[in-house]
């Protein structure tokens, strides 16, 4: 969007606000501004006035001028083409220099003197918007002749392109950036009163008549004009230039300058168009063709899509004549969908009109009107045709304590209610907690609460809004099926990194290998009906027999260490659901390598303990003996956290192991939801140094350790950090006894421990194992 100081000037007082400040201004308020130009008259070039123009004698395509610059008249020699007496131009006097950096010097042409020369508007420093040199009229304002034209503004203007988002459709116009600038000065916007004498004027329902169907969702205002010796003003030529608008009629001139200057869309046919044979009435038919757009027709043909594309038949080739101007509105959103899904060939004007053109069609018809009728001999019918189609406004209610919370300030509500006025909004039903803010139409972007707090932050600047704190003040809305997601997601995590592998089996099993592993599956009455085969007729109460399936059949494809694990869903005989997770580790325990020689140990007890261990955190092991037959007899326990009982770890049974081909086979399976997840609490550790000491037990060789490890954690010894075993030693000469070696670690979080805390503590221990167990020192 290219707007220019001046032109803005005509619908906001800016006069005294630098163009710095209002390119400032633009991006503090999210108009981006993508450059500034600045044209500039040099000094010693005023206004004068051709009194005379003769040919020159040696010369055919030079004139000799008698000029008037207001404190003498000067000869000028001239070459342009529209060149004559009693014209009002621009003269660069003896002594100016031009942009290009020629200095104009008195000079002989062809013999004849000339002192100056009649600009051009190139040759002046402004873009090329006359052919020849410039005509002056009173649409640059008034002005003396002599005076400097630097003083006046429309010469020396600053322009300012613009870089609008594609919501912003209410701002592809001088006036809807000017209403924008008005929220921000707080400065009212010049409002236009466009006078129409009607009352001996020929009424338009003599010439025109429209029929048009229900609900085509367009707004169309239409007025007839007798064209009559138009012609265009320097400024509109200038402006026009400088926006780059390529015109080919002077209707269309001032239909582009119109538009650009109110935002409306505005369309000129020709009246014969819609008129039969012989006949003075157009009549216009609005119709919605077979892709949904609605037409504008004549009787025949089509004249133009609405809001998309005017037929060239239809446009006016000459300046004179009766003419139909049109103003049209669609709603952007419904436009933009349309071409969407039935595209086709668009216009110029497409691109206003998705954005969301100006819907206040008088505006922009009857500026252009004054333009016309300012400017020619041309004759107004009177009265308009309409097609309107009904709009509700939308209507977003907001509190004040809403509008500080969101914003993190107080603003004062009087600034509020101003900001809001000024870029259109009207709050005239708002009460004393509560700001009703009923939507303009052309603000289409507007829709919640939102929408008008931004309005509100544009104007008054993130910038002079305080910074504060950040403070979380919503509530977490994570909720467990997240973290039952995340919960998962860390243990297989866990699981991948320890070596296993992930495996996924169906929830059904068969019925009659879990029960021949004395498994409960789910009650006759509660079966499944139709099984999809007969080795999956019942839903698995156990993850096991699973795994053990997918060990076999990685051992007949030549794998020697088989690790899998799996997370899922089994069933209890009321088919109940619960999520398990379980772990297998088959065969060799590492891979074959230089280390062992290419001999592989078996996996064992130990080092599959440590490896579930490293994946569901520090565990306890207690004497168990579980209610299936997979299990080794004398090579199974039950998994303790934190004083709960898990699930189960065990070494699958011999038997079992043959049935399914497998060699060493270590199994465990545990209730997923008992297995801890929360999240790491810091803890304190001590800077002392810790001690270790070893002691040697003799104990019976049937007490099991359990005994002796709730002996000791019963003396409750605070500098204790840790023991563990060791060693086991046993021979003929301790009989039924064994020697059980104990590593203590011990450290204070208070001092370095010195020899008599380390022995008090160690008597301690064994003092309570005499005295519970009748145990003591080898």
């Amino acid at each position: 969007m290219i707007v220019t100081k001046s032109w803005l000037n005509e619908w906001i007082d800016l006069a005294d606000i630098p163009t710095d400040t209002i390119a400032k201004t633009f991006n503090s308020i999210g108009l981006e501004v993508d450059k500034i130009d600045e044209f500039r008259v040099p000094s010693k070039i005023v206004f004068g006035r051709v009194l005379e123009c003769e040919k020159h004698p040696d010369a055919d395509k030079l004139n000799i001028c008698q000029v008037d610059i207001g404190s003498s008249v000067r000869q000028i020699v001239c070459g342009a083409s529209n060149v004559r007496a009693g014209l009002d131009v621009v003269v660069a006097t003896i002594g100016a220099v031009m942009p290009s950096g020629m200095a104009i010097k008195p000079v002989k042409l062809r013999g004849v003197d000339s002192e100056g020369m009649i600009c051009s508007a190139s040759e002046i420093g402004l873009v090329d918007c006359q052919a020849g040199i410039l005509e002056l009229d009173d649409s640059i304002g008034t002005y003396t002749l002599g005076q400097e034209v630097c003083e006046n503004k429309i010469f020396n203007d600053d322009l300012i392109e613009i870089e609008l988002t594609a919501n912003r459709g209410d701002c592809l116009s001088i006036r809807g950036v000017a209403r924008d600038l008005s929220a921000s000065f707080d400065r009212s916007i010049i409002e236009r009163n466009f006078l129409d004498n009607e009352d001996k004027r020929i009424g338009i329902g003599r010439v025109l008549s429209i029929s048009h169907p229900k609900g085509l969702n367009v707004d169309l205002r239409y007025k007839v004009v007798d064209l009559n010796e138009m012609k265009i003003p320097l400024l509109v030529r200038l402006r026009l230039a400088q926006i780059g608008e390529v015109f080919s009629s002077n209707i269309e001139a001032f239909m582009f300058y119109s538009t650009h200057t109110s935002g409306v869309i505005l369309r000129a046919y020709k009246h014969q168009y819609f008129c039969s044979q012989d006949d003075t009435l157009a009549k216009i038919e609005l119709v919605e063709d077979k892709s949904g757009y609605a037409c504008v027709m004549s009787s025949d043909n089509k004249a133009s899509t609405v809001g998309v594309k005017q037929i060239e038949e239809s446009k006016v080739s000459e300046d004179k004549g009766l003419v139909l101007l049109e103003a049209s509105y669609i709603p952007p959103d419904i436009i933009s969908k349309q071409m969407s899904v039935n595209k086709i060939e668009a216009g110029p004007m497409f691109y206003k009109t998705s954005r969301g053109s100006e819907p206040e069609l008088n505006i922009g018809l009857s500026f252009c009107l004054g333009l016309i009728t300012d400017n020619s001999s041309s004759a107004v019918y009177g009265g308009n045709i309409e097609v309107v189609n009904s709009y509700n406004k939308k209507v977003v209610t907001i509190s004040k304590d809403d509008i500080d919370d969101i914003i993190g300030a107080n603003i004062d509500k009087v600034r509020i209610t101003n900001i809001l006025k000024n870029l259109g909004f009207e709050t005239s039903k708002s009460s004393t907690d509560n700001i009703v803010v009923s939507v303009p139409q052309y603000r289409h972007d507007i829709s919640h609460k939102q929408d008008i707090i931004e309005e509100i932050v544009r104007m008054v600047g993130i910038d002079n809004i305080p910074s504060k704190p950040f403070i979380f003040t919503e509530k977490n809305r994570l909720e467990d099926d997240y973290f039952e997601y995340k919960k998962k997601s860390i243990f297989r995590h866990k699981a991948s990194q320890s070596g296993f592998f992930e495996a996924i089996h169906f929830v059904f099993d068969e019925e009659k290998v879990l029960k021949k592993y004395g498994f409960k599956t789910i009650t006759e009455d509660k079966q499944l009906l139709n099984p999809i085969v007969s080795t999956l007729d019942t839903l698995r109460p156990t993850l096991l027999t699973g795994l053990l399936k997918s060990a076999n059949l990685n051992k007949n494809n030549g794998y020697k260490s088989i690790r899998l694990f799996e997370i899922g869903s089994v069933f209890d005989k009321n088919r109940v659901e619960s999520l398990k997770m379980a772990m297998i580790f088959s065969g060799d325990k590492e891979s074959e390598n230089l280390s062992n020689a290419g001999k592989a140990s078996k996996i064992d007890f130990a080092t599959f303990t440590q490896k579930i261990a490293d994946i569901v955190g520090d565990f306890e092991l207690s004497e168990y003996e579980t209610k299936h037959t997979l299990s080794h007899n004398y090579q199974s326990a039950e998994v303790i956290i934190d004083g709960v009982v898990v699930g189960e770890l065990f070494r699958v049974h011999p038997t079992v192991e043959n049935e399914y081909d497998l060699e060493n086979t270590y199994l465990c399976e545990f209730d997923f939801e008992k297995l801890p997840y929360c999240l790491k609490t810091a803890k304190i550790t001590s800077k002392y140094q810790a001690v270790t000491r070893d002691l040697s037990i003799i104990m019976p060789k049937m007490m099991s350790y359990e005994n002796l490890r709730n002996s000791i954690d019963a003396t409750k010894i605070k500098e204790l950090i840790n023991f563990t075993p060791v060693d086991r030693y046993s021979d003929e000469t301790l009989g039924e006894n064994v020697s059980l070696s104990l590593r203590f670690t011990l450290q204070s979080s208070e001092k370095t421990l010195g020899e008599d805390d380390i022995n008090k503590a160690m008597d301690t221990i064994l003092k309570a194992l005499g005295d519970d167990l009748g145990i003591g020192l080898r």
